[in-house]
């Protein structure tokens, strides 16, 4: 079942067995901060290649929303057929978050994918494109790596976790 801006019904888990992903209660606690110095960061550094310019507000605002609807619809690929699919949102931020329980790969999957799809391979592809293309794949780049803040961080979380984990709803076990 997919959930349109409500959350996913609630879930039992057993913390005896479940641990969270996030242990630490301080870093649990100001994660959001995390991201939003992160999205800082890649704001300032786009600004400073100037990629905010190449065009005009119409083109880029198109592009925007185009890259961060691709960016969610990527997230839902992933997982669509694993379990119920909730999307909410919190201020300007969107969560998607799902009912299943997810192997590590999987997992890692979800919240990489929209990353190396809409940053890596076009920052990847500027290289062989012409002038043109390069400024609408660096926007496009840019923009998805600064939408994709806490999937890094995240991924980064997902991957230092033993390999036979399997994930929930903020939660893994091994």
């Amino acid at each position: 079942m997919f959930y349109f801006l409500k959350p996913l019904p609630e879930g039992k888990i057993d913390t005896a067995e479940w641990k969270p992903v996030i242990r630490n209660q301080w870093f649990r606690n100001y994660f959001m901060y995390f991201v939003y110095c992160l999205q800082a960061v890649l704001v300032v550094l786009s600004a400073i290649y100037g990629i905010w310019k190449f065009s005009n507000i119409l083109l880029r605002s198109v592009l925007f929303i185009s890259t961060f609807l691709i960016h969610e619809l990527l997230h839902v690929v992933v997982i669509y057929k694993a379990g119920d699919i909730s999307l909410t949102h919190s201020g300007i931020f969107f969560w998607i978050t799902s009912g299943a329980v997810l192997r590590k790969w999987r997992f890692f999957l979800f919240m990489s994918l929209p990353f190396i799809a809409l940053t890596l391979v076009p920052a990847a592809l500027c290289c062989l494109v012409t002038e043109s293309m390069r400024d609408i794949m660096g926007y496009i780049a840019w923009v998805n790596a600064i939408i994709a803040g806490s999937d890094i961080i995240n991924s980064v979380l997902i991957a230092i976790k033993p390999g036979n984990s399997v994930f929930y709803r903020g939660y893994y076990k091994s």
